[in-house]
C-alpha cells in the first residue's frame, strides 16, 4: 500500500496529520534541516513523538537535509548518534557526509536521499542503492513517464512530492539566496528570491512582475496513475504551513488513495472539494502531461509561472489601513494556547502581535484563517494564523497580525479554517520522562587519501578555464590555460560528436563538464554520447550529478567532482573518494576558511578553486515564455541580473561576477595551485580577458564584482547572536574599565590633596 507522508512543522500539525490519516510524518529538529525558519521539535518532543507514533504503527522521518561545514561535522556526528539511539524510521539527507558517517558508524539507520540531493535518473538511483540508501525522494522537475522509467529500471523505493510549494530552480541547485547574503537554500536559510518583485528592461521601456514566483504543485488528479507507476510514498510539502492546511490536504489525498479504485472520477472530485479552502497559490501539475523532454522544455514555464500574481500568493484581503496595540488579555490567551500546544514546555517564541484594519478586499477573515502579509516595498513577507477578530459598532473588522507590518502593506488569504476539528494529541501531556539529548562524543579523525605519485598527472598545476561554446575555446587562449573545460550542452555536444571544429587544445588537455541536472528522459542518450566521446579519445570529465559517476564507472577515464557535488567537509569528500573520484572543484558557495579546514595542506593538490565565475543562481528546466522579452532585470535594491533562455533550460546569473582573481597569489601560496576561471553561460570578450589578466598580474581587484561567501562564509543566526553577545560583553568591559579608571583617578586626586 502506498504511504501518505505529511509535514509536521509543529505539534499542532503533527496532531492534524495523524488525525486525518497520514501513514507517516517528516519533521526537523533544531539543526541540520532545510526549514530552519519553522518551529521544529525540541529533543523531548521528538523522543515522545517517535514512541507515540510507533505505538500507532505510524512512521516518523527526520530531515537532515542540509550541507554541513567542516567545523560542524562533530556536532553532526553527535546528532546522528542521538538519532541512532531514538530510532526514527529514516533520515532524509542531502550531504554525502551523512551517508559516509552512517556507513561507518551507524549502519542500522535507514537513509533516504532528499530531493535536495538532485536525483532524477535511474543511474543516480543505482549508485545510491549500492551505497545503502533505502529510499529516494525524486527531484520535483520530473514527469510521470520519467518516474515510471526509474521505478521499472531500479525497483527502488521512491518518494514523490504531490502537493505544496515548488522551487523555480532545479532541486538542490539554487544559489540565488546564498549569493545575496549567504542565506543558502542548501543550509535551510532560503530567502525566497524567486518570490520577489523585479523590474525588467523590455523593448520600449520597463516592466515589473513576480517573474520567477512559481505556482504550487497539486497532483491529486494524478494519484491513481502514480500508484500504478509504483510510487511508494506521496509527500505533502508544508512544514511552515498551518495545522489546518496540513489537516485538509492530508484528508483530501487520503480519500483519493482509499477510494479511487471504487470510483476514480468521484474520488478525485471529492478530494478537490476538500482542497477548496487552500488559497495559498494558483495550482500546477508542472511537468506532468508532456509527451517528451523537448515538449516540456518548451511549455512547462506557462504551467508554473504567473508574473502578474503578487508572489503567487492567495486571495487579496486588502491593505492595512490602520493599526493599534493588541489587548493584554489576547496576548495572554495566545501564550496559554502556545503552552498547551507545546505540551506544557515553554515556547521560545514571544507573542508579538498588533491589531489591523484592512480595506480594499471582499472577504472578512475569521479566527483560524491563515494569512500572508507582504510589505509594500517587498522587503519581507510573513505567514500568520488569525487568533482574534474585533468588530466595532461601525462594522470595522480588526484582526491580529504580527508586529513589523504597517499601513499600506498587503494581506492575502492562504487558508480558511475548514472546520473546528480538534485532534487527539499525539504527544503525552507530561514529557518529563523524555530526557535524551546529543552527548559529547568525539568524532574519530578522518584523513583524506594521500596523493600518490603520478595519480594526478591529468590534473596539473595552473590556470583552468571553462567555457560554454566552441568559439570561446579559441577566445581564451590568451590566458594560457593548462586545461580547458568545455561545458557539455546542446551546442557543444553537436560540435564534439560530429568533429565540426579542430580545437586548439589536445583531447588530453580538455575536460568535458556535464550538466548538474540529469533527467531520466535524457540519461540514456547522454550515456551513449559519453561512450562515443571516450572512444574518440576524451578521457577527462567534470561530473556534477551522481548519475554521471554511475555512467562512467568502470571506464578508463579521469573524474573531477564538479561544484554541484557539494564538498563542504572532508566526510563528503571521503564519500566521493570511495566512488573513485580523486579531484574536486570547490563549491561556489564555499568560504576560504572552510576550504582550508576541509583540505589539509597535504591534499590541497586535489582541489580546483574557482576564482572567477558568473554563478547560475537559478537553473530552470524550461525555456521562459515568449512574453519574457528581456535579458536584464533588477531587484528593489537595484542589483542587476541577467537571464539566458536556451534549449537546455533557463539560467539566471548576476551582472556582477564572483571574482577573487586578485587573491590568486595568496590562494596559491596556501597550497591551492589549481585555479579556475569560469566563463560558463556567458560570452568571452577581449576586454574581459585583458581585465582578468591585469588583475592576476597586479593583484588588484576587478571593479564591480562580488566576493560571494569567500570572505564571510554562510549566514549563521547563531554566529550573529554570538557576535552580538561578544560585542555586548566588550562594551560592558570597556564601560567597567572606564568606571575603574574614573574611580582610580578620583582616588589619586584625593590622595594628592591629602599630601598637599
Amino acid at each position: 500500500m502506498v504511504e501518505l507522508l505529511a509535514p509536521a512543522g509543529n505539534i499542532e500539525s503533527l496532531d492534524a496529520a495523524i488525525g486525518e490519516g497520514a501513514d507517516a510524518v517528516y519533521l526537523g529538529l533544531k539543526s541540520f534541516n532545510a526549514r530552519m525558519r519553522t518551529t521544529n521539535f525540541a529533543w523531548n518532543q521528538f523522543e515522545a513523538a517517535v514512541e507515540a507514533l510507533h505505538r500507532q504503527n505510524k512512521k516518523i522521518y527526520v530531515t537532515v537535509n542540509t550541507v554541513c561545514e567542516e567545523r560542524e561535522t562533530e556536532r553532526l556526528y553527535r546528532f546522528l548518534a542521538y538519532l541512532n539511539e531514538i530510532h526514527p524510521d529514516g533520515l532524509i539527507v542531502q550531504d554525502y557526509a551523512v551517508l559516509r558517517m552512517v556507513q561507518e558508524f551507524f549502519p542500522e539507520i535507514e537513509v533516504h536521499a532528499s530531493t535536495q540531493m538532485n536525483v532524477e535518473s535511474s543511474n543516480a538511483v543505482r549508485l545510491l542503492q549500492k551505497n545503502g540508501v533505502k529510499r529516494v525522494v525524486l527531484a520535483r522537475e520530473l514527469g510521470l513517464e520519467e518516474i515510471k522509467k526509474i521505478k521499472n529500471e531500479t525497483g527502488a523505493e521512491l518518494e514523490v512530492f504531490v502537493h505544496g510549494a515548488l522551487c523555480v530552480s532545479e532541486s538542490g541547485l539554487c544559489l540565488f539566496s546564498s549569493f545575496l547574503g549567504g542565506k543558502s537554500a542548501n543550509r535551510g536559510m532560503c530567502a525566497q528570491a524567486c518570490r520577489r518583485f523585479y523590474t525588467a528592461e523590455v523593448p520600449g521601456g520597463i516592466k515589473q512582475g513576480y517573474y520567477f514566483s512559481p505556482c504550487d504543485l497539486q497532483l491529486i488528479d494524478q494519484i491513481p496513475d502514480l500508484i500504478e507507476a509504483g510510487v511508494d510514498s506521496f509527500k505533502i510539502e508544508g512544514r511552515m504551513k498551518s495545522a489546518e492546511y496540513v489537516g485538509s490536504v492530508v484528508s483530501a489525498y487520503r480519500y483519493v488513495i482509499d477510494h479511487y479504485k471504487e470510483d476514480k472520477k468521484g474520488a478525485i472530485a471529492a478530494g478537490k472539494r476538500m482542497l477548496a479552502s487552500d488559497f495559498a497559490r494558483a495550482k500546477t501539475t508542472y511537468w506532468y502531461g508532456f509527451n517528451s523532454h523537448e515538449e516540456g522544455v518548451q511549455n512547462a514555464a506557462s504551467k508554473i509561472l504567473n508574473p502578474d500574481q503578487a508572489g503567487g500568493t492567495g486571495i487579496f484581503l486588502g491593505k492595512i489601513a490602520a493599526t493599534k496595540p493588541a489587548q493584554k488579555e489576547l496576548i495572554e490567551s495566545i501564550k496559554q494556547s502556545l503552552l498547551a500546544a507545546n505540551a506544557g514546555s515553554k515556547p521560545k517564541e514571544m507573542v508579538r502581535i498588533q491589531m489591523a484594519y484592512l480595506t480594499g478586499g471582499s472577504y472578512e477573515p475569521d479566527p483560524g484563517d491563515s494569512i500572508r502579509l507582504h510589505k509594500k516595498d517587498d522587503s519581507g513577507r510573513e505567514s500568520h494564523k488569525i487568533r482574534s477578530v474585533e468588530i466595532e459598532a461601525d462594522g470595522k473588522h480588526w484582526i491580529d497580525i504580527p508586529e513589523g507590518f504597517t499601513v499600506g502593506d498587503s494581506v492575502y488569504l492562504l487558508q480558511i479554517k475548514s472546520s473546528s476539528k480538534r485532534y487527539n494529541h499525539v504527544l503525552p501531556r507530561d514529557l518529563s520522562t523524555y530526557r535524551k539529548q546529543p552527548k559529547d562524543q568525539l568524532l574519530p579523525i578522518l584523513d583524506l587519501m594521500p596523493v600518490k605519485d603520478r595519480e594526478l598527472s591529468y590534473f596539473p598545476e595552473g590556470i583552468y578555464v571553462q567555457v560554454s561554446s566552441i568559439p570561446d575555446v579559441f577566445a581564451i587562449q590568451g590566458l594560457k590555460p593548462v586545461r580547458v573545460i568545455i561545458e557539455y550542452n546542446s551546442e557543444t555536444s553537436y560540435d564534439l560528436l560530429n568533429h565540426k571544429t579542430v580545437l586548439p587544445f589536445s583531447k588530453k588537455q580538455i575536460f568535458i563538464s556535464l550538466d548538474p541536472f540529469c533527467a531520466a528522459s535524457q540519461e540514456d542518450k547522454l550515456s551513449e554520447e559519453l561512450k562515443i566521446l571516450i572512444e574518440d579519445g576524451y578521457v577527462n570529465f567534470v561530473v556534477n550529478n551522481i548519475a554521471h559517476i554511475q555512467m562512467l564507472n568502470g571506464r578508463k577515464v579521469n573524474l573531477i567532482a564538479g561544484p554541484y557535488l557539494y564538498t563542504f567537509n572532508r566526510w563528503a569528500v571521503s564519500w566521493l573518494e570511495n566512488q573513485n573520484i580523486g579531484a574536486f572543484v570547490m563549491p561556489l558557495e564555499n568560504s576560504r576558511r572552510n576550504l582550508e579546514a576541509t583540505f589539509e595542506a597535504t591534499v590541497r593538490s586535489r582541489v580546483l578553486v574557482p576564482v572567477f565565475a558568473y554563478p547560475a543562481l537559478f537553473r530552470m528546466r524550461f525555456k521562459l515564455p515568449e512574453n519574457y522579452d528581456f535579458t536584464y532585470f533588477e531587484d528593489k535594491e537595484e542589483k542587476v541580473f541577467k537571464v539566458n533562455s536556451t534549449a537546455d533550460g533557463s539560467f539566471v546569473m548576476p551582472e556582477e561576477p564572483f571574482s577573487i582573481v586578485d587573491k590568486m597569489n595568496f590562494i596559491s601560496a596556501a597550497g591551492f595551485k589549481r585555479l579556475l576561471i569560469d566563463f560558463s553561460k556567458t560570452k568571452v570578450s577581449r576586454s574581459q580577458i585583458k581585465a582578468i589578466s591585469s588583475s592576476m598580474i597586479k593583484g588588484q581587484p576587478l571593479p564591480d564584482v562580488s566576493r560571494f561567501n569567500w570572505k564571510d562564509g554562510f549566514y549563521s543566526p547563531q554566529q550573529i547572536e554570538e557576535y552580538k553577545a561578544a560585542n555586548e560583553r566588550s562594551r560592558m568591559q570597556k564601560e567597567a574599565g572606564k568606571n575603574t579608571v574614573t574611580k582610580i583617578s578620583r582616588n589619586n586626586s584625593h590622595s594628592k590633596g591629602r599630601k598637599n
